[in-house]
């Protein structure tokens, strides 16, 4: 059966504009498969802004650990991260970068997170139907402050966009997305919130787990951003 099924689409996925017979578009179905591959990002909003955590899979001594980020900063509200082909990720967030830019010097006002979102999903969207063109096989999350209020959304390969109160994606995501619906409350503040991630991601991880390889960045209420090291998280 599954045979049959295979027959049926060969040569569905050669455009990204043309349905399969089940109705998909396989090359977005592809792309969302990227992102399930690729390291874990995980955030939460709490009562004082938005905790991210990224897994940088850090194994080689080697490695300048500071170079290697998971988390950027968008402007001085917004912060974001990805998961996924990684190369794609950092194109869109370069171009987010832009557009925050353009609009605080055509408005002089910081851009409104939601209006940042929609032009991101919208260029993944165009990405997913035009003719020579692929799917960016990353997902990413938008968090940010307004009016003193964490927001947070998470935008997918297909052009869809969703705000979420906590959300991981990656590798782990399914598992680590069912603890968080058991654990997480609106209550957390963020270092609890920071506390309760490395929890679930130690649980899922077990031997593999270590400290060093999590980039962890949060944004407060007054819009403060911080990166923790090492050091930092060890004490908490």
């Amino acid at each position: 059966m599954n045979n049959i099924k295979q027959h049926q689409e060969m040569g569905y996925d050669r455009s990204s504009g043309m349905f399969s017979p089940d109705g998909l578009l396989l090359q977005v179905e592809y792309a969302e498969k990227a992102v399930k591959l690729g390291s874990s990002i995980l955030a939460i909003t709490t009562t004082d802004g938005i905790v991210f955590i990224g897994d940088r899979k850090i194994k080689s001594k080697l490695l300048v650990k500071d170079s290697f980020k998971k988390i950027f900063e968008v402007d001085n509200h917004i912060i974001v991260g990805g998961s996924g082909v990684m190369s794609d990720g950092r194109r869109l967030i370069e171009q987010a970068q832009s557009i925050a830019q353009e609009n605080q010097v055509k408005f002089t006002c910081p851009i409104d997170i939601l209006a940042l979102v929609k032009d991101i999903s919208n260029i993944q969207q165009h990405y997913s139907q035009s003719g020579g063109l692929r799917p960016f096989g990353v997902s990413l999350l938008f968090g940010g402050i307004e009016n003193e209020k964490p927001i947070l959304y998470q935008t997918m390969a297909s052009g869809i966009y969703i705000r979420f109160l906590a959300r991981c994606i990656g590798n782990l995501s399914d598992r680590i997305n069912e603890k968080l619906e058991e654990e997480y409350t609106t209550k957390l503040n963020n270092k609890e919130a920071i506390k309760l991630g490395l929890k679930l991601l130690k649980e899922t991880l077990d031997k593999e787990y270590d400290l060093e390889r999590f980039d962890i960045v949060t944004i407060d209420t007054k819009e403060n951003i911080k990166r923790y090291d090492t050091k930092e998280l060890n004490k908490l």
